[in-house]
């Protein structure tokens, strides 16, 4: 029974988290660009273009330098801090919330079956390799 708790938690936190950083334009940034790598790694022949993220950062009126920032943030936080740099506390937090969010998604679906969604809902920032 803890355990069945414990996923009911998760999953309310995350949708919690989700619903609070949908207020903001770089978090759901932040979680476009992390999907997006994760895509990279995750799924055969996958590619990310950066023009393509850069582009979206502009769509999404973001700052100039954004997409760097937090291309440096999510390598800090997925390599132990051995790449990539830091970040502010607000986006350490948005990388955080967004890697939960992509493992729970991955668990849930499969990796087969994220995947393939990840082609449509990524559709201009993730590419197949040539």
């Amino acid at each position: 029974m803890r355990h069945g708790v414990s996923i009911a938690l998760t999953t309310g936190f995350l949708a919690v988290a989700a619903h609070a950083q949908a207020d903001s334009p770089r978090a759901i940034y932040v979680s476009l660009v992390l999907q997006a790598f994760a895509a990279k790694v995750e799924c055969p022949g996958t590619d990310v273009v950066y023009q393509d993220l850069l582009q979206k950062a502009q769509e999404m009126h973001l700052p100039d330098g954004t997409t760097e920032e937090v291309r440096k943030a999510i390598a800090f936080m997925h390599t132990g801090g051995k790449m990539g740099e830091r970040g502010d506390d607000t986006l350490v937090k948005e990388v955080a919330i967004a890697t939960q969010a992509t493992d729970f998604d991955q668990r849930r679906l499969g990796m087969a079956s994220w995947c393939e969604t990840q082609k449509t809902s990524l559709a201009g920032l993730i590419r197949t390799k040539q």
